[in-house]
């Protein structure tokens, strides 16, 4: 086969996929769904399940499985070629999807093959079936001909320019350089990272040292730079990247946001929502933006008090009014001075492939599943990695890349995103196989990348996703893994896996110290434990600070009034804000999550599901944090379901209640208030 993203017979071929093959193999695959539809739908006078929704999944698989090798490598890759293919695909790709969600024909058919489900038809096809034409309905199926054109439209420069935000911060971020020559200015920084600065520095024809604004040195420096200019030049440099503030006016996001939030506001008024915000929470648990806002101001109020607390302390501590480029720093001395414990020393334990192969063992011993990297396996760059993944009798579940290291070029942040989902059809079965990416400090010249404990928990947060990915067994792809369970409990099983970090005889089996091999001391694991709690309640505030601007934001939107942008972020901090942010800081115009992710009215989800992830950890703390028998019943109700029941239910069939939020609050050491 010529095109390699053509081939969907195995796992993609990484080494021959080039962008300028992602433009005729869409234009390929989607031509020839479109006329394999026109057949369904004409010879579907009676449809049934098998005769039209089955093949439907079928060709959505097939799609998915174009596509995500080309969304996968230009976040990953970064070079203007993939970005350019990226972009000039997103109207095809958005093109077909509106059309096919906008087709009356085929939502009435869905509507015949739901009045004619047995009654003995699976809740999964029920739900299958559900969710599609739920979908119909979000997508303005029944809007007349000239508006159901016009949703076309927005969906299309929605695509457009989410994409275009994302590219901005990007941007914004690899053009960011500090050059210093004074090692005086360094103070604090741990060996690796001024390694990698004076690296970068020769790298780019110069003495000295050059820092970069990447997430690992961003955040090396916001912790453990004495230099205090420094952290403010570094938070000056983050807050502001892809804004008005920032270093290049072509960068700013400003005016993106500003089309992202009236197109959305026109496409949910359009399929009769009052706002985005409403149009959001249709695929949610939540029930409305009321629900979601009482929910966030709850939280703040048995928080603040904590939170009060802990500001006053880091004051007292520190004999100066505390500004956002201290916290951290204060935070990280604090914790030294307190329990005798250092991120930097704690780092030496945590050599990366140390960590992944404790967390595969933890797996192991929950779920009963066995990880082997498979070196044969071609992938986009020498850090990425494969892994197959069997059951104990041997059978093979599905698999996974790994791609951990910071880079130019490449996106910021962690994340899990599918490459195969998993598919049961006619007889043929696809196992699932998924991208786990971060961006950890690169491999020092010893070949080491050291992780810092909160690398861990990213990491165990992010392997949760994965677990739930690989995990499923739901045959339909379109309800398999993470597809169609309601947004606000995707973080779930993340959050939940991170509560394994904080135990002993996890961390334990992760640690090796770098020099030594020793594995984390008790007596260090103890005030780590102890040292938890040290933030928490600051952190918490800031996590509904987020949630309740982006709520606001999408829920209160006026398309005739001017931007708010700005000013409901000022209100939202005035509310629940202990720290003063300065008149520079631009959180927005880089808040990719709800302007190019998928948390859009959204962002509440992780505190949301960190109650659903508290409370379902409390029932391992009850029964044995390795209890077979709980982590079966994780399994069966919760990692295996996919989008085939409703969520609350196969929470309550795994808990015997409905969450309760004391164990999110006592997991972050807050006495509620």
């Amino acid at each position: 086969m010529s095109n390699p993203l053509l081939d969907i017979s195995s796992l993609p071929r990484f080494a021959e996929i080039a962008p300028e093959h992602v433009l005729p193999a869409l234009e390929n695959i989607i031509s020839a769904h479109r006329r394999r539809l026109g057949e369904l739908l004409d010879n579907s006078a009676n449809p049934e399940f098998e005769s039209l929704v089955a093949p439907l999944e079928d060709m959505e698989h097939e799609l998915s499985r174009v596509w995500s090798p080309v969304s996968h490598l230009q976040g990953v890759l970064g070079s203007p070629e993939w970005r350019k293919a990226y972009n000039a695909a997103l109207p095809i790709l958005t093109e077909y999807g509106t059309e096919l969600s906008q087709n009356a024909r085929l939502q009435q058919a869905y509507a015949r093959v739901d009045g004619g489900l047995s009654a003995d038809a699976s809740e999964a096809r029920r739900n299958v079936v559900a969710h599609a034409l739920r979908d119909f309905r979000l997508a303005g199926v029944d809007l007349p001909g000239h508006e159901k054109q016009r949703f076309r439209e927005i969906m299309q420069s929605l695509a457009a320019i989410q994409a275009d935000f994302d590219h901005k911060i990007q941007d914004a971020s690899d053009a960011w350089t500090l050059p210093l020559d004074d090692a005086d200015e360094l103070d604090g920084l741990s060996p690796q990272v001024l390694q990698r600065a004076a690296a970068e520095a020769l790298r780019r024809g110069r003495d000295g040292w050059l820092l970069t604004l990447d997430y690992p040195t961003y955040h090396a420096v916001m912790t453990h730079a004495e230099n205090r200019s420094l952290r403010e030049t570094f938070y000056h440099g983050w807050v502001t990247r892809a804004s008005d503030q920032g270093a290049n006016a072509e960068w700013d996001n400003s005016e993106n946001i500003d089309r992202i939030l009236a197109l959305r506001h026109e496409a949910a008024r359009l399929v009769g929502f009052g706002n985005y915000a409403e149009y959001s929470l249709a695929t949610k648990m939540a029930e409305s933006p009321g629900q979601v806002v009482d929910f966030l101001r709850d939280l703040a109020a048995h928080s603040r008090s904590a939170a009060e607390s802990e500001l006053a302390e880091l004051r007292e501590f520190s004999g100066m009014v505390v500004e956002p480029w201290d916290v951290s720093f204060l935070l990280e001395k604090l914790k030294q001075e307190k329990f005798s414990i250092s991120n930097e020393a704690l780092r030496q334990y945590f050599p990366a492939s140390t960590v992944i192969h404790g967390l595969f063992e933890l797996a192991s011993r929950l779920y009963g599943v066995e990880f082997s990297s498979d070196p044969a396996v071609v992938t986009w760059h020498e850090d990425a990695l494969y892994y197959r993944v069997r059951n104990k009798d041997g059978d093979e579940v599905g698999g996974f890349y790994t791609d951990l290291f910071a880079r130019s070029g490449k996106r910021t942040g962690a994340w899990v995103d599918d490459c195969v989902n998993r598919k049961n059809l006619n007889g043929s079965t696809t196992l699932p196989v998924g991208f786990l990416v971060c961006n950890f400090s690169p491999p020092d010249q010893h070949g080491q990348s050291l992780l810092s404990h909160a690398d861990v928990v990213t990491v165990f947060h992010e392997f949760g996703h994965m677990l739930h990915h690989l995990l499923t067994r739901i045959d339909y792809p379109s309800i398999a893994g993470i597809n169609g369970v309601p947004w606000d409990a995707v973080e779930l099983p993340s959050q939940f896996m991170e509560n394994f970090a904080w135990n002993y005889e996890v961390l334990e089996r992760c640690s090796a110290h770098a020099e030594t091999g020793d594995p984390l001391p008790q007596d260090l694991f103890r005030r780590l434990e102890e040292s938890r709690h040290t933030g928490a309640a600051l952190a918490m505030m800031r996590q509904i600070e987020l949630g309740l601007f982006d709520m606001r934001l999408h829920a209160e939107y006026d398309p005739e009034a001017p931007s708010t942008v700005l000013s409901t972020l000022d209100e939202v901090r005035e509310e629940v804000s202990l720290i003063r942010h300065p008149a520079y800081n631009r959180l927005p115009q880089a808040f990719s999550h709800i302007f190019a992710g998928g948390y859009a009215a959204g962002y509440y989800s992780y505190k949301w599901a960190e109650v659903l992830a508290a409370d379902a950890f409390a029932a391992f703390e009850d029964a044995g944090v390795f209890d077979a028998r709980t982590a079966a019943r994780f399994r069966r109700e919760i990692l295996e379901i996919g989008g085939s029941r409703d969520f609350m239910q196969a929470y309550v069939d795994f808990r015997g209640r409905k969450p309760e939020i004391d164990a999110l609050l006592r997991q972050c050491g807050i006495v509620a208030s």
